[in-house]
């Protein structure tokens, strides 16, 4: 095996999440996740206190160099520890969740055209440069956007902003998941100068990552109730006064 650098450090771009039985961590680069048992956790723990990489398994610190997750430093610099989030009760797979597809009401043709502008838009950026950075390019355009906003958007038009969207999508030839729609209805709502809070968080069972958009009061608009579930881990935007 290479030798490992004696020190590291976690990039401002990766965010961690310690839910008790896992430890999330998620590159906001890449958008890629990966999850660590407790033994694991413990040694990430101990680096993030330390700045060294000798208190690590050496396959376990190769793994996460290699992933972009820890980079080398000439000397030790502590990293942050983990956000420590509520684990949800164990379900061994057998928690329910609402499934199937149904088709997003039909948005009226000047909204429409709008939406199809925005979500276009987030399938530009994302395609704009290498695949590995497509989530930096796109949290930057969310930036950009939120930075343009002058007063808070009211929960009707978050909602309508998103049922657009989600009619466009259901008709794009590109992938328009939670990540497109989301990131499109901040687009979408930036173009009227309106502003909402985009967000991005995990669930623990199972695993899984999601994004959305909620009033700057904190409320989730057009989600439904496992949306809860999630601990946010990034937010963008929603500082704003809400209208009179």
């Amino acid at each position: 095996m290479t030798d490992l650098p004696c020190f590291a450090t976690s990039p401002n771009h990766v965010r961690a999440v310690d839910f008790g039985h896992v430890l999330v961590l998620i590159d906001y680069r890449t958008g890629r996740a990966r999850c660590l048992l407790p033994a694991a956790t413990a040694l990430w723990q101990s680096a993030a206190r330390t700045g060294r990489l000798d208190v690590m398994a050496p396959a376990l610190a190769a793994r996460l160099l290699a992933d972009g997750l820890l980079v080398p430093t000439p000397g030790p610099t502590p990293w942050p520890a983990p956000v420590t989030a509520r684990s949800a009760p164990a379900s061994w797979g057998s928690a329910e969740h609402p499934a199937g597809i149904s088709r997003p009401p039909r948005a009226h043709h000047r909204s429409g055209v709008a939406a199809a502008t925005a979500l276009a838009s987030v399938l530009a950026v994302r395609r704009a440069g290498p695949a590995a950075t497509a989530m930096h390019r796109v949290m930057a355009t969310l930036a950009a956007a939120a930075s343009i906003c002058h007063r808070a958007a009211t929960t009707a038009q978050v909602k309508a902003a998103v049922l657009d969207v989600r009619h466009i999508g259901w008709y794009s030839p590109g992938r328009t998941a939670c990540l497109e729609e989301s990131a499109a209805a901040v687009l979408l709502l930036a173009s009227r100068r309106l502003a909402v809070t985009w967000c991005h968080g995990v669930a623990p069972d199972p695993v899984r990552l999601h994004a959305w958009v909620q009033t700057v009061d904190g409320i989730p608009v057009g989600e439904p109730r496992s949306t809860f579930a999630c601990t946010p881990v990034l937010t963008i935007g929603g500082r704003h006064q809400r209208q009179p």
